[in-house]
């Protein structure tokens, strides 16, 4: 919808206004033309999802912020049945049971540990092959798909180091992130066979590692085998609830890490001195990665969560049993909250509070691995390819449709 159009529903009560379809733009390299007015005129407006159910969606930060973070607004409860939907159900909806059954079982400390940057060795791990994956490139010659070459492969590699697999089944464990993250209007088959084959993959893994002497194990399934052979708190967790657990973290993380890199190395190949000064100033790459993820548009779909009870959000009665939509960019964008939020300021002072993990009980417990991923492959792309640069014009990269993240279809380069 137009800005023009838009203008339309400006005087309507918000319950009275056309509804607006959503999801916006899936090009990932330029904010929808929407944002703007939405924020300003409509912070919370009535949206049609893909699946045709009503929702509000939350434009600005503050309200944002004030979503995220009041545990009346609920993640788990938008698998319920009857519920309103974004889109329909990829993955099992008694998953969302599942986690809550494992992390009542006290594996959170287990988990926190997998996700520590700071865990021996992993750095040096990622930094080689960082310098691996970017000598293949190079020697294959460009153009290059950068996406594939690099971005899955590197945000593979930290999953599968830190859960404990062999990172020679990345390829077949990224691929079932495409079905697992298809965003589709009705319910389809194949999506539990999809997801029950990867738990099967990670519960063979499991029992790989439980045949390991205890100090050979790796990874979380590492530590699940041992909890399991010596925690009689864990006793009755099955194998398939532990593997429940890597699969989702592999799903999220993954896909999270390796649209978030993609869409951060199209931002600097749009504006190639930027390269040029992350290689003079590397000092300054934490502060980069963060103005990164406030500038990123890899979260196209907003982030659910359904009212348990009345709440006012805004001029908006949000009324319980409703769907409320984050829109990040949104939030991201708000001049309220970032000097200049529409430039790409690497050198941003202070703290750069956006949205990009989430906030509340919800915020992402793998940020720090995240800024550490991404800190790693950009310091390694700009030292090795100072002369990396986008070898098709932007507007004809092929953005991909029907799927949770903004994401192009390839990221043709050469150096």
């Amino acid at each position: 919808m137009s800005v023009e159009q838009l203008e339309g529903r400006e005087n309507r009560e918000p319950r009275q206004q056309p509804l607006l379809d959503f999801p916006l733009s899936r090009r990932g390299d330029v904010l929808p033309e929407e944002c703007g007015w939405l924020r300003e005129k409509a912070p919370v407006a009535r949206v049609r999802t893909l699946t045709g159910d009503p929702a509000w969606l939350v434009n600005s930060y503050a309200l944002a912020k004030q979503v995220l973070e009041d545990e009346r607004f609920s993640l788990k409860g938008t698998a319920n049945a009857g519920v309103p939907r974004q889109y329909a159900l990829t993955i099992p909806p008694e998953v969302v049971n599942n986690m809550g059954n494992i992390n009542g079982a006290g594996l959170r400390n287990a988990v926190m540990k997998a996700l520590n940057p700071r865990q021996k060795g992993l750095q040096d791990l990622l930094r080689t092959k960082a310098g691996e994956l970017v000598d293949r490139i190079v020697a294959e010659g460009g153009p290059a798909d950068l996406r594939a070459g690099f971005a899955d492969p590197f945000s593979a590699a930290l999953h599968c180091q830190v859960l404990g697999v062999p990172f020679e089944d990345w390829r077949r464990l990224m691929s079932g992130l495409d079905v697992a993250f298809m965003t589709a209007r009705e319910p389809f088959a194949d999506s539990a066979l999809n997801w029950y084959k990867d738990v099967g993959y990670f519960a063979e893994q499991l029992g790989v590692q439980l045949a390991l002497a205890p100090e050979e194990r790796t990874g979380l399934l590492g530590r699940f085998a041992g909890l399991k052979e010596a925690d009689p708190e864990s006793a009755h967790l099955t194998d398939d609830m532990f593997a429940t657990v890597a699969v989702s973290l592999f799903g999220a993380g993954a896909v999270s890490t390796s649209a978030f890199l993609t869409l951060a190395v199209l931002a600097l190949l749009q504006r190639p001195e930027l390269i040029g000064y992350l290689r003079a100033h590397p000092e300054r790459m934490g502060r980069a990665v963060d103005e990164l993820l406030r500038w990123n548009l890899s979260v196209g779909d907003g982030l659910p969560r359904i009212a348990l009870a009345d709440v006012r959000v805004g001029d908006v009665l949000v009324k319980e049993g409703e769907l409320v939509l984050v829109l990040l960019e949104g939030a991201n964008f708000d001049p309220e909250a970032f000097e200049n939020p529409d430039e790409l300021d690497l050198e941003r002072e202070g703290p750069n509070a956006h949205l990009a993990f989430g906030a509340g009980r919800h915020f992402c417990p793998a940020s720090a691995l995240g800024r550490a991923h991404a800190e790693i492959a950009l310091e390694v792309l700009v030292e090795r390819l100072p002369g990396l640069r986008l070898a098709v014009p932007a507007e004809n990269l092929v953005w991909r449709t029907g799927f949770i993240k903004r994401l192009p279809e390839r990221l043709p380069v050469a150096w």
